[in-house]
């Protein structure tokens, strides 16, 4: 019998056989092996399933999920048994070996609910480098400063327990959302380091679709402007010019 897992690494899949290969690569490589990986699919008829089949370790196949990616993340969440929850889908990868001990340790000494470190983006076969972080606040965060990228983010279990999953109703901003609701009760904790990488393609929701991604945001930032109402209007002026933009580009 296994012990109870440190880590639930939650990776949603759906025909992923061209990337998931370094997803897996990644979390085998990790120093830290106190790891539960679930796997929530959504009906791949590619390679994917036999990729996941021959991966050894501590694993789960949630099989034939439906119902969007919101929905296919909280049933990760409710499957998990580990007490840190993190989410690295088949696009992404960790960047070192060290990063599940970094987490572990950081998570021992700031007794925090959440953290996140940062992430690179791979485009077009470049590696980017890693995205500017802004000090941590609330006000920052309501205000669109604080940048919280997913892909890095690790949360405690208990945590969802109090502040609840992603909205399922949600198609691109549901980690915006989740983030201020943590947030507004619970400081997270910063590390200066790259733990992922993110690929960036045309599948990609947030490349694929970034107009309908920003009203979205903007509906999910409104619904917590009460939290940070000057916070929010700040946000609005970086809205409306990020949108300007968008619409000459488009």
């Amino acid at each position: 019998m296994l012990n109870k897992p440190t880590f639930t690494i939650v990776t949603c899949t759906w025909n992923s056989a061209a990337t998931l290969g370094d997803t897996l690569a990644s979390v085998a490589a990790q120093t830290w092996q106190d790891v539960e990986h679930i796997f929530v699919d959504g009906g791949s008829t590619d390679a994917t399933l036999d990729l996941i089949d021959a991966y050894p370790g501590n694993k789960r196949l949630l099989r034939d999920v439906q119902g969007g990616i919101s929905h296919a993340m909280n049933e990760g969440i409710r499957h998990a048994s580990g007490d840190y929850i993190a989410h690295l889908h088949s696009d992404d990868y960790y960047f070192c070996s060290d990063v599940l001990a970094t987490v572990a340790e950081r998570f021992a000494v700031d007794k925090v609910d959440w953290l996140f470190g940062n992430i690179r983006v791979l485009k077009e076969g470049v590696l980017h480098r890693p995205h500017p972080m802004h000090p941590f606040s609330y006000r920052a965060l309501a205000a669109g400063k604080a940048f919280v990228p997913h892909p890095a983010v690790f949360v405690r279990k208990a945590a969802f327990d109090r502040v609840g999953l992603f909205d399922e109703r949600l198609t691109y901003a549901m980690d915006i959302d989740l983030w201020l609701r943590l947030g507004a009760l619970a400081r997270p904790s910063m590390v200066g380091r790259t733990f992922t990488v993110f690929r960036d393609h045309a599948g990609s929701l947030s490349s694929a679709n970034r107009i309908k991604a920003r009203q979205e945001e903007f509906s999910v930032r409104r619904r917590h402007l009460g939290k940070a109402p000057l916070a929010f209007g700040v946000y609005c002026l970086r809205y409306l010019k990020r949108m300007r933009q968008l619409r000459q580009e488009a």
